[in-house]
């Protein structure tokens, strides 16, 4: 009976290892990457991508092989351990789930707004989907489309941190040379198995989706925003006032109304991090709601953005004479790619100190 109880056991603990490394990968990548994007994260998940290029190389070398074996040669063949046959597969597989956790991570931090976020969660369904799908792995064309996938979005991360700017056309660029190099490692594979279509569709489809402003301003990261009164350097921090949430709010760090005596000046501070070496010009959009019109664009302030910073880099804006009711603050790039949206209700008349406090940026 022990022997049979602990058989199960061992069985139990095999079939959870699976389980173990995806959550246990997944939780070292989010503890490691992310809060800042260092260079060495992004040559790791460039040696990722080669790496697979190399393993797909080589499964359409076999492929291609087999096809010209002898009956003698194929039966060899199969008599090999199971561990020898599947092991290109198990390597193809651990390197997927490791770009997608690694570029979900990365593009989850950066998305900041409902749009961003569908192209994030399409990335976290691939690193759950890598988990089940491995055994369809030797359909090239499937397997081409999502190193196609990955070597985009690697490119889009790359060529603006190599660069030191995040203008358009190097998206476009980056997305174009993502798909053009999975086009080459295929025609250079032995036997040039599978389909690279699917890989200009999706650079297609990212590409739509980039002026519809679905796709995260990689390589940028919102670190913080805080809007409130009296901003001022003390000590050489920056500190602002800022109202205390309600107590019957006690999920909200900071409060979404504020107070503001008439002619009274609002400050809006933002936090942004983006690699060392990358310099941009950033907007605060200030709107405000009208009933009969909508959202209403009253400024586009500009602030520069200089990366490297662990915090980020902060740039601030201020209006006054501001008007009373629903307003919102965009951060966004240049291009208009929204990085932010920050909402909050204005009341045209002075806060009580007790719900003020000061807050160091």
């Amino acid at each position: 009976m022990a022997r049979f109880f602990k058989l199960d056991m061992t069985l139990s603990l095999k079939n959870l290892l699976p389980a173990i490394a995806f959550f246990g990968g997944f939780l070292w990548d989010a503890l490691t990457i992310g809060r800042q994007i260092n260079p060495s994260d992004l040559w790791f998940l460039a040696a990722y991508l080669l790496a697979c290029g190399l393993i797909l190389f080589w499964m359409g070398h076999r492929t291609n092989a087999h096809l010209l074996m002898t009956e003698m040669e194929r039966l060899e063949l199969s008599i090999r351990p199971d561990w020898q046959k599947k092991a290109p597969i198990f390597i193809l597989q651990f390197l997927f789930g490791s770009l997608f956790s690694a570029l979900f991570i990365l593009y989850f931090k950066s998305a900041n707004h409902f749009l961003a976020l569908l192209l994030s969660l399409g990335l976290g369904s691939l690193l759950v989907a890598n988990e089940y799908i491995d055994h369809h792995y030797h359909r090239f064309t499937l397997t081409w489309a999502l190193f196609g996938l990955c070597a985009i979005l690697v490119f889009n991360f790359l060529l603006p941190f190599v660069l030191g700017s995040i203008h358009p056309v190097w998206f476009y660029i980056s997305t174009l040379a993502g798909a053009t190099f999975t086009h080459y490692l295929r025609k250079k594979t032995p036997g040039c198995p599978g389909q690279a279509w699917p890989v200009w569709a999706i650079a297609g489809m990212l590409s739509v989706a980039y002026l519809f402003d679905s796709v995260p301003p990689v390589p940028l990261v919102k670190r913080d925003m805080q809007l409130g009164l009296n901003l001022e350097r003390i000590n050489g921090d920056m500190v602002i006032s800022v109202e205390r949430p309600p107590w019957y709010k006690p999920w909200r760090l900071l409060s979404n109304d504020l107070h503001v005596p008439a002619g009274g000046r609002v400050y809006c501070v933002s936090s942004v991090f983006a690699p060392r070496g990358i310099t941009a010009e950033l907007y605060h959009r200030w709107e405000h709601y009208d009933k009969s019109q909508g959202w209403q664009a009253t400024s586009r302030i500009g602030f520069a953005l200089s990366g490297g910073r662990q915090g980020g880099f902060r740039g601030y804006t201020y209006k006054q004479n501001v008007q009373s009711g629903e307003w919102r603050i965009k951060v966004e790039t240049e291009d208009g790619r929204t990085l932010t949206i920050y909402n909050f209700t204005l009341y045209t008349e002075p806060a009580s100190d007790t719900h003020l406090e000061a807050k160091h940026l």
